[in-house]
């Protein structure tokens, strides 16, 4: 008996090993049921970037305006009055969280 079952020992400890990769095949970090996961993010990234180009572009058009070949006088005279803290009597000043 003791024989018998010995010759069936390695296939039975291959079975498990099988069995235990593709478990983590399945359901592992990067495993096949985690894939929706991982579109979801990519998706939340994907928006995130576009978001963040668009501010960039943004950024570099204002700086582009600021240099000294192409200074903008409207665009100066909004940021140091934005800097500085002034307002012409006649403005509406709204203060908003930057």
């Amino acid at each position: 008996m003791l024989v018998r079952l010995r010759s069936y020992l390695p296939t039975a400890a291959l079975a498990l090993l099988i069995v235990y990769f593709a478990v983590h095949a399945f359901t592992g970090e990067q495993g096949l049921l985690s894939s929706n996961q991982r579109d979801a993010t990519l998706i939340e990234k994907t928006r995130e970037l576009a978001d963040l180009q668009g501010q960039r572009q943004d950024l570099e058009k204002r700086a582009r305006l600021l240099r000294d070949t192409s200074l903008s006088a409207d665009l100066l005279e909004e940021r140091a009055r934005s800097l500085l803290g002034f307002a012409d009597p006649r403005d509406y000043v709204i203060r908003t969280k930057p």
